[in-house]
């Protein structure tokens, strides 16, 4: 059984996908601990209303970004995880804490990486005319939004779309492919060499995701 730590920033859809599969029987673990650097961030009282414990913890309360990111590992330590779930979590993390938990952090990012990264990817998407965009689901590295590549969901670009039309479109397909992924790493199923992950036994090759959905 996986256990989970989850770091959010916001209204916690992502991680309520996550708590979700866990709870009807598909990802067998569990989230232990919901930390979140907002206090009034929509995903704490979701993750308290599964019974999962949560914590504020404040960037104000710290001089700098790496003594707050030593604070949270030493919290997210004491619960011994086997996976760090970004789920809106809107903070750069550190080189020390991604050095803290190698290939253990997953984040899921609203393009088709390496396109359209950072903040407001779908509104890029839409500004540059792209025809197709979509979400991806990534270990993470030390260079934003650039780490090897788990699954990846292909969302198209409507004449008309604005950033909140593309963006509810594009959140549909988060929430099948981040648990997705989720229940493939808590089965043992995923091998990472460099930057290149092959899931054991996944169908490859169709669309609208890469590998193929397989229980979301």
């Amino acid at each position: 059984m996986i256990n989970i730590v989850a770091l959010i920033s916001g209204r916690g859809s992502n991680l309520k996908a996550i708590l979700e599969g866990i709870k009807g029987g598909k990802i067998k673990g569990k989230i232990s601990l919901v930390i979140s650097n907002k206090r009034d961030a929509r995903g704490l009282q979701i993750a308290r209303e599964y019974g999962v414990k949560t914590l504020f913890v404040n960037p104000k309360d710290f001089e700098c970004r790496l003594d707050y990111d030593k604070f949270l590992v030493d919290i997210i330590k004491r619960e011994n995880p086997d996976l760090i779930v970004l789920a809106g979590y809107m903070r750069i993390l550190t080189d020390y804490f991604i050095d803290s938990f190698p290939n253990k952090i997953v984040n899921i990012h609203p393009s088709l990486i390496p396109a359209f990264k950072g903040l407001k990817a779908q509104k890029q998407a839409i500004d540059f005319g792209a025809k197709y965009t979509g979400c991806t689901v990534h270990f993470v590295s030390k260079e934003v939004d650039s780490g090897a590549v788990i699954i990846q969901a292909v969302v198209p670009v409507l004449p008309d779309d604005t950033e909140e039309t593309l963006s509810d479109r594009i959140l549909q397909m988060e929430h099948k492919i981040y648990p997705q992924a989720i229940k493939w790493l808590s089965e043992n199923r995923i091998k990472l060499e460099g930057r290149k992950v092959i899931v054991k036994n996944a169908i490859y090759g169709e669309l609208p995701t890469n590998p193929k959905l397989e229980d979301f």
